[in-house]
């Protein structure tokens, strides 16, 4: 009788713990869905967008992105080359670059305060190690 009793007591401890689970993982699998909104960016739309400076320069051209922790940490964009050649890259934090969609034109824009010597003489980021093209 005790070994029926403990029994049934582990099956229905089993029951609930499966439950349990059941239930995250429904909550999860509904968290998982989003629904874009009509001010969100693609990232389509900043990779090869040219960045320009307050006084209407072009400083740089968003070339990647930096993800980290699943949150935009970073635009890597490249400075001084022509034509792909000579180019350098630089990371900048999102936070100094103003994105913005001009409804009219239909068209993408980026601007910073920043000039081609500041980008020039900002920190170099290298495609190398795991970011290795």
């Amino acid at each position: 009788m005790r070994r029926l009793l403990l029994a049934m007591a582990a099956t229905a401890a089993l029951a609930t713990a499966a439950s349990a689970q059941a239930a995250t993982a429904t909550t999860t699998i509904a968290d998982a869905f989003l629904t874009a909104k009509p001010t969100d960016v693609l990232s389509y739309n900043l990779i090869g967008l040219t960045i320009q400076n307050d006084s209407k320069e072009n400083v740089g051209e968003i070339k990647d992105l930096v993800i980290s922790g699943g949150q935009l940490a970073g635009y890597i964009v490249s400075v001084g080359g022509f034509l792909g050649v000579g180019d350098r890259y630089v990371v900048v934090s999102p936070a100094s670059v103003k994105v913005t969609y001009n409804e009219g034109d239909k068209k993408w824009a980026a601007t910073m305060p920043a000039t081609k010597d500041e980008l020039k003489n900002a920190p170099e980021f290298k495609y190398e190690g795991r970011w290795a093209r």
